[in-house]
C-alpha cells in the first residue's frame, strides 16, 4: 500500500520532517517515491513551519495513498492555512 508519511531529518534534538509518499513496507527514513513538502516544528519568527505541494497531495490521495494520522493532521492544517 502507498502511504503519505513523515520522514525525519535534522540534528539531534532539532527535528525536521519531509512529507513523503512511500511504500508502507519500507522503513521510515528509507527511499521514497516523491517528496511533497516539509514540516519544521521548531520554526521561529519568519521561518516557514509547514509547506506542501497541494496539487501533488490531491493527486496521491486520488491514487489511493493513505496518510498516517500525523500526516493527515498536517494536511488538514495546511488546507485551513491556505484558505
Amino acid at each position: 500500500m502507498i502511504t503519505i508519511r513523515l520522514s525525519r531529518g535534522g540534528a539531534k534534538k532539532r527535528p525536521f520532517y519531509h512529507i513523503v509518499v512511500t511504500d508502507s513496507r519500507k522503513r521510515r527514513d528509507s527511499g521514497y517515491i516523491e517528496r511533497l513538502g516539509y514540516y519544521n516544528p521548531n520554526a521561529r519568527g519568519q521561518e516557514v513551519g509547514l509547506h506542501m505541494d497541494a496539487d501533488r497531495i490531491e493527486h496521491w490521495l486520488k491514487e489511493g495513498a493513505r496518510p498516517t494520522e500525523t500526516a493527515a493532521k498536517l494536511i488538514k492544517a495546511f488546507r485551513k492555512q491556505a484558505d
